[in-house]
């Protein structure tokens, strides 16, 4: 791949660099895991109030250890987030995918996520 980068005509200053032009695939890929990722975890933080059954199932991940009341939640958000990365960067590594529209769709997970995760939104579901 040689190509001049796609910037240059955008960025004159670009061209004097003579960057080569990769696919924007691997970098939406972690944007959007990043965001599935925190949606995970704000999602399970309110199911876990919601349900008591899913609360047990996810105390069951804390072992021996004083790990505490995160522990199940935090190991299946972070198998979320490496699992889509993982797919997402099969799935795009070598495509041009609009790395803005992957950016706000991250973002709304990752803000969605963190609602999840206040307090008085998840209490509400108790």
């Amino acid at each position: 791949m040689t190509s001049t980068h796609h910037d240059a005509e955008t960025v004159p200053e670009l061209a004097d660099l003579h960057l080569v032009d990769k696919p924007d695939g691997p970098g939406a890929a972690a944007i959007l895991a990043a965001g599935i990722g925190i949606f995970v975890l704000g999602l399970l933080t309110t199911l876990n109030e919601m349900s008591e059954g899913i609360h047990t199932f996810l105390d069951a991940f804390d072992g021996d250890g004083g790990v505490g009341p995160l522990s199940g939640k935090t190991i299946l958000a972070t198998v979320a987030f490496f699992g889509s990365w993982a797919a997402l960067w099969v799935l795009w590594r070598n495509k041009d995918i609009d790395i803005k529209k992957t950016f706000w769709i991250g973002l709304g997970l990752g803000i969605a996520g963190t609602v999840l995760m206040f307090p008085p939104v998840f209490q509400a579901f108790a």
